[in-house]
């Protein structure tokens, strides 16, 4: 019985023992997945891998944003920096023409003149500078007159405009530079003075010879803003030094707005120094300038030449009160005959 009991106890204790090595055999088997679970696995490792697929390519489209980015940038720059070459080199050429055709001009202008002087000693009598084209003088530039035996007056050198209108003008006034002073006195206007290529006043006489002809007028000029305008009178002519160089003028025509010459018609010349205006004051000396002033001005082109700006509190301007009214002082202005009758 005892020998019973034990072999009982034994057995016991190495199912103990066992139990207590391998308790694994206690627990339950591992569920296996389902085929939903294994794909919904398999779908959560495609997505992380998509992520990071669409972040890499997030990436790589950013850093391709900056470099087109970049890269427009440094076009457009080039663009412009050629532009810019462009524009340098077309103001070069554009230099180079001019240079070269004024002296085109000069060499032409000079044989021209040459052949004149050949003219000048044949029995042609050449008048102004509308003779000269009908001579075939077609270039625009500076001309020898001959002397007038009836009138003892010397030979002139005049400046011919052959483009304006049809051409044949003889210029009697200029003011593009305003490096002459207008403000002379009665010997000086009777004579002329200034640079015949520049700024100049041809002279009352010299006018008065021209203007015994039926002579027509013209004004042109120029303001600031590059704008260009013109006033045409059918007749012009100045009377003699006895008569003060009194002014006639005809009818006008043109594009400047009001005719500004009308109120100085029939009206004799004043300077600083010969007073013969219609005023108690000396509008020559207020005005600074040599003209036909009546008391005292619509139109001052021999006033004093003022730069963009600067003519804005004086009333001794070169003016034209149809234009730009009286406190507008404008850039250029030249003055200009031919005969009536002159067809180009």
């Amino acid at each position: 019985m005892l020998k019973n009991h034990l072999s009982a106890v034994t057995w016991l204790c190495v199912f103990l023992v066992a139990f207590v090595g391998h308790p694994v055999w206690l627990q339950k088997p591992p569920k296996r997945k389902t085929p939903a679970q294994l794909k919904a696995a398999i779908c959560c490792e495609e997505m992380k891998e998509l992520r990071a697929q669409v972040a890499n390519l997030s990436s790589l489209l950013a850093d391709l944003s900056k470099k087109q980015e970049s890269d427009w940038v440094s076009v457009v720059m080039q663009v412009m920096e050629l532009e810019s070459n462009g524009k340098r080199m077309e103001s070069r050429l554009t230099d180079a023409e001019s240079k070269y055709s004024e002296m085109n001009n000069q060499i032409d202008i000079m044989q021209l003149q040459a052949a004149q002087t050949i003219t000048q000693t044949s029995a042609d009598a050449i008048y102004d500078c509308s003779s000269l084209y009908q001579k075939n003088y077609r270039i625009s530039g500076v001309y020898k007159l001959p002397p007038d035996e009836f009138l003892g007056s010397p030979e002139l050198e005049v400046f011919c405009d052959m483009e304006t209108a049809g051409g044949g003008w003889t210029i009697i006034q200029r003011r593009k530079s305003g490096l002459v002073s207008f403000y002379q006195n009665w010997k000086q206007y009777k004579q002329g003075f200034g640079s015949i290529r520049g700024d100049f006043w041809l002279g009352n006489e010299h006018i008065h010879r021209l203007t015994r002809q039926p002579t027509r007028l013209r004004v042109d000029m120029e303001d600031w803003e590059g704008n260009m305008r013109f006033a045409e009178y059918s007749h012009f002519a100045l009377s003699n030094e006895f008569n003060s160089y009194r002014l006639f003028l005809g009818n006008y025509s043109g594009n400047v707005g009001k005719d500004a010459l009308l109120y100085h018609n029939n009206t004799v010349f004043s300077t600083k120094d010969k007073d013969n205006d219609n005023c108690l004051d000396n509008c020559a000396q207020l005005r600074k300038g040599g003209y036909w002033y009546n008391c005292c001005t619509d139109s001052n082109l021999n006033g004093v030449y003022y730069r963009l700006g600067e003519h804005r509190k004086h009333l001794d301007g070169i003016t034209w009160y149809g234009w730009h009214g009286a406190t507008y002082s404008l850039k250029r202005v030249e003055m200009k005959i031919r005969p009536e009758a002159f067809k180009p």
